[in-house]
């Protein structure tokens, strides 16, 4: 056996394992989907594919570092120049820095084409979200069912009585979500679903009354769409965020706004439900 070989073959299948689970983790749900929906690939979830992910790129540093010592003198042949003297601002390294920078502050100021990639894997997250729901809260699996009720307003009676109706097992008031996911083999996501009362539902024509608190996903709506959906006046909305110096564009998501005008989704909320309130 040869250490050196051991060397390139651990550094090439660590690069290639390192290359899959980078895939899965640009396409993965955000967290909190990912966490409220127990999302897997491959049957892992992932926490699962993001341990994988660092051990991996420990192991692809460590025989990297073995690979750089076994191959030291071709590579500080690279940074000799025609002398044959050691320098190592040469003209490849150089070119090798500046795409480097590139890249890095590219995405740092979010600079087309690196904010594309970036906004691409953004929309498999926003599409995951919308497929598989989001929490009413980060890591509400996590909350027992008396906290829970708590933070979502819900009864916690009428909660443990429309659990008991969809013949779901659970111990007590303490027990958090995702352990009663786990004893009766779903998911968070469906036994919050199953402890809501069910909505009454529109007549045709009716729209919905505009939420009085913000809801999951609402930085993905599109404000023309929001305003569609409940019937809200949108030049009434354009003018409420015209009144706070925000240029607005109706097409793009809140989030977008926001970041356009350095706010945040919630406080966009805050002056479409002072339009909803008024109309």
């Amino acid at each position: 056996m040869s250490i050196r070989r051991i060397t390139a073959l651990t550094m090439l299948l660590s690069f290639i394992l390192l290359t899959l689970t980078s895939i899965i983790l640009y396409i993965v749900p955000e967290g909190r989907v990912a966490y409220w929906s127990d999302w897997k690939m491959m049957g892992l979830s992932k926490t699962q594919w993001g341990d994988i992910h660092i051990n991996l790129g420990f192991l692809f540093l460590a025989a990297g570092l073995l690979h750089l010592y076994y191959n030291w003198k071709p590579m500080t042949a690279y940074m000799k120049n025609k002398a044959r003297e050691l320098k190592i601002f040469t003209p490849n390294f150089n070119v090798a820095l500046i795409i480097t920078l590139v890249f890095t502050i590219g995405t740092l100021f979010h600079i087309p084409p690196f904010s594309s990639i970036l906004d691409f894997g953004g929309s498999f997250k926003d599409a995951a979200a919308d497929k598989y729901g989001e929490p009413p809260y980060g890591h509400a699996e996590l909350s027992s069912l008396k906290m829970f009720a708590k933070r979502t307003g819900l009864d916690l009676e009428e909660m443990k009585k429309q659990l008991t109706a969809a013949n779901v097992t659970f111990t007590g008031d303490e027990q958090t979500l995702l352990e009663i996911a786990k004893t009766n083999n779903t998911t968070p996501k469906v036994i919050y679903e199953h402890m809501q009362e069910p909505q009454p539902q529109l007549q045709a024509g009716e729209t919905p009354a505009f939420p009085d608190e913000p809801f999951p996903g609402l930085g993905r709506k599109v404000l023309k769409d929001l305003c569609d959906t409940y019937d809200l006046d949108l030049a009434a909305v354009m003018s409420a965020f015209t009144a706070k110096g925000m240029a607005v564009d109706p097409d793009k998501s809140l989030k977008q706004i926001a970041t356009d005008n350095d706010s945040d989704p919630h406080a966009l909320f805050e002056i479409i439900h002072e339009v909803a309130t008024a109309q």
